[in-house]
């Protein structure tokens, strides 16, 4: 799709109904996001998140979705050591389902993608906003806005690319060093709050569907509004990531 230049549709779940309902729509990607513990769990981050709740969660979407890529995010502290890393990355494929794993972070996580693309195991890396370090970032800003820090995110991005990762996900990143990235990589480049020009985009179900607890950020939007039903709503968030008509100027940095 990235080499065709087809814009990929990508949307977190965390049942059996909605990864059915995201299969039925054309989404591209099904991510089973750490973000459940904020959104089903009610917690205000991703850190009490741990190994059984991702692999629950990943099985009930498993069950529901049989044509989308199904991504399964390792929670907080689940991949501190390459070894730790495969033993749950094991978990998640053979107990959850997961035919992708995610984990934050930069050229700190270059072995740790090495080890697991070495074990055959499929790799997202993510970059930007990591909200599983959000008391370390110091809260959730955008990254990458410095001259330094743009430099560094170019550089890991590669470097995690040599390293075996089959997908990056940038999060909260200026539009333009998200555009350098997606054209310095091979593989495809999953933007939130990253801009238009990555080669597809991802939110969160509940923001699509605005339900999300308290505000919503910037650079979601909601699709309910003026849609006949959910099926409806999903259908247009895929519509308009593919026809490229979200994200807009005004969901970028």
């Amino acid at each position: 799709m990235k080499e065709a230049g087809e814009k990929i549709a990508c949307l977190t779940a965390y049942d059996a109904a909605f990864a059915r309902l995201a299969d039925q729509v054309g989404v591209d990607l099904v991510l089973v996001g750490d973000s459940l513990g904020m959104v089903i769990q009610g917690h205000e981050t991703t850190i009490p998140v741990d190994m059984e709740d991702m692999i629950y969660h990943a099985r009930c979407v498993a069950r529901g979705c049989r044509t989308a890529l199904r991504v399964v995010d390792m929670p907080f502290m689940s991949y501190a050591s390459p070894q730790q890393a495969i033993t749950n990355a094991a978990r998640l494929m053979r107990e959850g389902g997961a035919q992708m794993v995610k984990l934050e972070g930069g050229a700190a996580q270059v072995d740790t993608v090495r080890h697991l693309a070495e074990q055959g195991v499929p790799v997202c890396a993510h970059l930007g906003l990591r909200p599983q370090s959000i008391h370390k970032l110091g809260g959730y800003r955008v990254q990458g806005r410095s001259e330094h820090e743009a430099v560094a995110m170019l550089e890991a991005a590669g470097a995690l690319r040599e390293a075996g990762a089959d997908l990056l996900l940038l999060e909260c990143v200026p539009g333009l060093l998200a555009a350098e990235v997606t054209a310095n990589v091979d593989v495809p480049v999953i933007g939130i709050g990253a801009g238009p020009r990555c080669d597809g985009q991802i939110l969160v179900l509940h923001d699509v569907l605005g339900i999300t607890p308290g505000r919503a950020p910037r650079f979601t939007r909601d699709f309910m509004a003026g849609a006949a039903s959910i099926r409806d709503a999903l259908s247009r968030y895929v519509q308009a990531v593919k026809d490229a008509s979200f994200p807009g100027p005004e969901h970028t940095f």
